[in-house]
């Protein structure tokens, strides 16, 4: 099966390299099936570049992504545009931009995350994915940092409803907007407290991500504790931290959505001294198995390699822009 792409779309022709690998001159040696950590940006966008068509091409399905490479003092290389204007429902990658508006009135003091939010039995999702509707005991309440936490984490569902309680749709949106993302937007129901996760595009996706590393997006703090839940060990690890140390997954922040028959994933790879180096949205949705929300579904799979062609492109480079280094995290014994 081949990919839903023309040549110059697909691959962000804008490098020379990207255009070699596109046209079949001068491709990596990653393009031949031997990743290896490239010695330029144009070098590692044309192997992103490569494995994007070969992985999607492989798992089959719609896709759209935008995917880019730092590239020193220049703009960085896209590596990646298939689709990348596209609007379509983001599920829960769109979880990120819910929590950036929370903390966006976090940071001008209308919030704290130290403030409690009540869960209520009519306030959980019953079957849905996280954990406020496996407790059983209702009703309780959490800080509303927990609630970011179980969000960004474990993607739960609840939460999404417990922020909507101190961050209404209408005013989500209008915080999105305000920040340069107007097709970033939730779906609002009739309770003006609730909504859908709502649709984004790759680009807006790939824009919100690396205005939030860069630092225009939220304070310092703000930015810190959303970075350090995206990178945690429990958040997502079944698409591109796969097949990663626990060492390389805190050089990953990420997160998946997923819902009928759509799989996606959008993140950042940051260099070892903490500097973002590679930013992807990936969006993907018509492969096989659409009842298989697990390891093993096509478009997941296919997003574990890019995981590994993605590190191992860049692994050589330096990113570009503040520095965020993981906080260490190891497992307890209790005690």
């Amino acid at each position: 099966m081949t990919i839903r792409v023309n040549r110059r779309a697909a691959l962000g022709i804008g490098t020379v390299a990207t255009a070699g690998t596109v046209l079949g001159a001068a491709a990596p040696a990653s393009a031949a099936g031997r990743p290896r950590a490239a010695a330029t940006p144009a070098e590692a966008a044309a192997q992103v570049a490569a494995g994007y068509a070969q992985e999607t091409a492989r798992a089959g399905g719609n896709w759209q992504a935008y995917v880019s490479v730092a590239n020193g003092s220049a703009a960085p290389l896209v590596a990646v545009a298939d689709e990348a204007d596209r609007r379509i429902e983001a599920y829960s990658v769109n979880k990120i931009a819910v929590a950036v508006a929370v903390l966006d009135k976090v940071d001008r003091g209308l919030l704290t995350l130290a403030q409690r939010v009540d869960v209520t039995a009519s306030i959980v999702i019953p079957g849905g994915d996280g954990i406020f509707s496996l407790d059983g005991a209702y009703p309780s309440s959490v800080t509303l940092g927990h609630a970011l936490a179980a969000l960004l984490t474990v993607s739960d569902d609840t939460a999404v409803r417990l922020c909507g309680l101190v961050c209404p749709a209408a005013e989500l949106n209008q915080i999105l907007v305000a920040k340069g993302f107007p097709n970033t937007q939730v779906q609002p129901v009739a309770n003006p407290n609730r909504f859908y996760l709502g649709t984004s595009t790759p680009r807006e996706t790939h824009d919100l991500l690396r205005k939030l590393v860069g630092g225009t997006l939220l304070s310092a703090s703000s930015t810190a504790f959303l970075l350090g839940l995206l990178r945690s060990p429990i958040a997502f690890t079944d698409g591109v931290r796969r097949e990663m140390s626990s060492t390389e997954r805190a050089r990953v922040a990420t997160k998946a959505g997923w819902f009928d028959t759509a799989r996606h994933e959008a993140g950042i790879v940051f260099d070892t001294a903490g500097a973002p180096v590679l930013t992807y949205a990936l969006f993907a949705d018509g492969q096989a198995g659409a009842g298989d929300f697990g390891a093993t579904h096509p478009a997941v799979q296919a997003r574990a390699r890019l995981g590994r062609v993605f590190l191992t492109a860049v692994a050589g480079l330096a990113g570009v822009g503040p520095a965020h280094r993981a906080v260490v995290q190891r497992p307890s014994n209790g005690g």
